[in-house]
């Protein structure tokens, strides 16, 4: 094969089967080429024509084709490669492969490779917990075989869920492009890599397991009398995204927003409040957490002396407004001296000079990142799509213009890679 790095893809038979086809695409945007085995079981989910259209050559299915077999083909193909990966790796792949069955064009491939392994389990969660295949695994991790997953979910079969998902296409991709690197995959590695990828807009599952998230989201309303107040355009649609991806990774979530007119994402908890002062309250009872996020567009300045009665206009001079300064959340809860969260991220959103007074923020407010946006075009707040640099002490990475929804996924992924060991709480 032409290109500089290329894997042997074996789709097993299980309906995660689907996901590869997404997962050749990808390795195909990251310059790496993909020849493709397609067990008996795995033509029940996708289609030769499916795989080969995908990877841009034909698709092998067969141990006694007289066209592949007459140069041998099954020792060919596991040898011109430089990594064999297995997905789904179903409980029939891994047990041929822990007691070294080849009947298939897939095993016999397997058995004769001198190269590098992945696999990506794939099955029932009872059958993935089934002593059998503990005991296959165990085999194929004492011989070396690399594994990525399985996930914690739900499954095909209606009303089961547990382990036993296949892992996500980002996911084998980056286990991939580190077993190409010569390196052993693992979770925290794989979330790193997610962080850096671009695009990236999945987060492995339970990268965040057992951690508290505390996100704060929307802008504030600033009462000026009981019918007018002091705002700002956030939409909230950053924030609640950021929830969402931070829950989708297993992380405990919760979520303080301002007034926004967004459904609260599934699986978190959300504190609904209207000002800064009951922002501050709710995050600082809200507190411990081990990861503390401040997206929310918290108004500088109040009004000193909110009155209880609508002001009306009474044809002479203008009320006056006397405004003071709003508590700073972020600057707060980051100089806390107990009860500190390991990771605190700002949010600055400026029209001029981002990077530099992103980075005099993160020196003033005592934060450990600070994602800096430009809002001083049109149809960034209250937009669909962001452009973002996150800037720390170590320097600045600018990503491109992506989807909120993405934005909030790669921005999850890399910080699940920067999160101390431990639990706050």
């Amino acid at each position: 094969m032409s290109a500089s790095r290329s894997v042997l893809l074996i789709i097993g038979g299980g309906i995660a089967a689907y996901k590869v086809l997404e997962l050749i695409r990808r390795l195909k945007d990251r310059g790496i080429a993909s020849r493709c085995i397609l067990t008996k079981a795995g033509a029940q989910f996708v289609t030769p024509l499916a795989v080969s259209s995908l990877a841009g050559e034909r698709c092998f299915t067969d141990l006694f084709s007289l066209t592949d077999e007459a140069d041998i083909g099954h020792i060919q193909l596991s040898r011109s490669t430089d990594l064999i990966v297995v997905a789904p790796a179903t409980a029939d792949l891994i047990a041929k492969m822990a007691n070294g069955l080849a009947d298939d064009l897939a095993s016999t491939a397997l058995l004769a490779t001198d190269k590098r392994v992945l696999i990506a389990p794939a099955m029932n969660p009872r059958m993935w917990q089934h002593p059998a295949t503990r005991r296959n695994m165990a085999q194929l991790e004492k011989d070396g075989i690399l594994v990525v997953g399985p996930n914690t979910g739900a499954m095909a079969e209606r009303g089961e869920s547990g382990p036993g998902r296949m892992a996500e296409p980002l996911e084998l991709l980056a286990a991939i492009e580190l077993a190409l690197a010569g390196e052993k995959p693992n979770a925290q590695r794989a979330i790193g890599f997610l962080g850096r990828l671009p695009g990236g807009d999945q987060v492995p599952h339970g990268a965040l397991a057992g951690r508290h998230v505390l996100i704060t989201s929307g802008p504030t309303h600033e009462p000026i009398d009981p019918v007018r107040y002091i705002a700002n355009r956030s939409s909230g649609k950053q924030g609640h995204a950021i929830a969402a991806a931070a829950a989708a990774a297993g992380a405990r979530v919760t979520l303080v927003s301002g007034p926004v007119a967004l459904p609260d994402p599934p699986g978190v908890e959300t504190i609904h409040v209207e000002s800064a002062r009951e922002m501050l309250n709710a995050v600082e009872t809200s507190l411990p957490a081990d990861i503390a996020i401040f997206a929310a567009a918290v108004a500088d300045w109040r009004v000193a002396d909110a009155t209880s009665n609508k002001m009306k206009k009474d044809g002479n001079a203008l009320p006056p407004l006397a405004l003071v300064e709003n508590p700073d959340i972020l600057a707060t809860v980051a100089h806390r001296k107990s009860g500190r969260p390991p990771l605190v991220v700002g949010f600055a959103a400026e029209t001029q000079n981002v990077i530099d007074y992103a980075r005099a923020k993160l020196a003033k407010k005592g934060c450990d990142l600070i994602v800096a946006n430009d809002v001083g075009g049109t149809g960034v707040m209250g937009g669909d799509a962001n452009t973002v640099h996150l800037v720390t002490a170590d320097g600045v990475e600018t990503w491109p213009t992506l989807p909120k929804d993405e934005v909030a996924s790669r921005l999850i992924a890399h910080i699940a890679g920067l999160v101390p060991a431990g639990r706050a709480g």
